[in-house]
């Protein structure tokens, strides 16, 4: 009588193949059709990776192109404006325009007014730093000189060529000259 209850239990145990099978005899599938169907599996896998990495490499590249074309648009929209000042100066400098010298002055202030007023527009700073501290990051000393006073040490005392910034960046240093400390003997 003890070997009943240990068949019983022999026969329950064969009608669950696994946990997961969720209790129901599912019949195994046989090896070359598991191989062949992985095989299939593994080549669409296969293609979807090579598709996805088409399609970012073709993203990659539009975004690029998109890039080139805005930056292209930006300059060409700022060399339109520069253009309207080129055609001052040509207007100006032009032969069969007899001008005094007072007009052509005022002619040239004008439009130089108008090119630093687009170059401003464009982010463009100059940099006139007379009387502020030396600042090698931004100031190029050309020459020194004896500083009146020793509060003034340091200072730029002139600006033969003014520096320019854009955006922030440093595009060229102030070239000036600066006060230095008078030595004593």
């Amino acid at each position: 009588m003890q070997d009943e209850p240990r068949n019983q239990s022999a026969a329950a145990a064969t009608d669950t193949d696994s946990p997961d099978s969720g209790g129901q005899n599912l019949p195994l599938e046989p090896a070359d059709q598991a191989v062949q169907r992985l095989e299939r599996e593994l080549d669409e896998t296969r293609d979807r990776h090579l598709r996805l990495a088409a399609e970012f490499d073709n993203y990659k590249k539009r975004i690029a192109r998109e890039r080139t074309e805005l930056f292209d648009r930006a300059q060409a929209n700022f060399i339109g404006r520069l253009v309207e000042v080129l055609d001052d100066l040509d207007r100006l400098v032009a032969k069969d325009n007899p001008t005094s010298p007072e007009a052509f002055r005022e002619a040239a202030t004008l439009i130089d007014r108008k090119l630093r007023k687009e170059l401003e527009a464009a982010g463009v700073e100059r940099l006139d730093p007379v009387g502020e501290v030396f600042d090698p990051s931004f100031h190029e000393a050309v020459s020194t000189a004896p500083a009146p006073a020793p509060a003034q040490a340091h200072t730029v005392s002139a600006t033969f060529q003014p520096g320019y910034r854009f955006k922030g960046t440093l595009v060229r240093p102030a070239r000036v000259q600066v006060y230095s400390e008078q030595e004593s003997d």
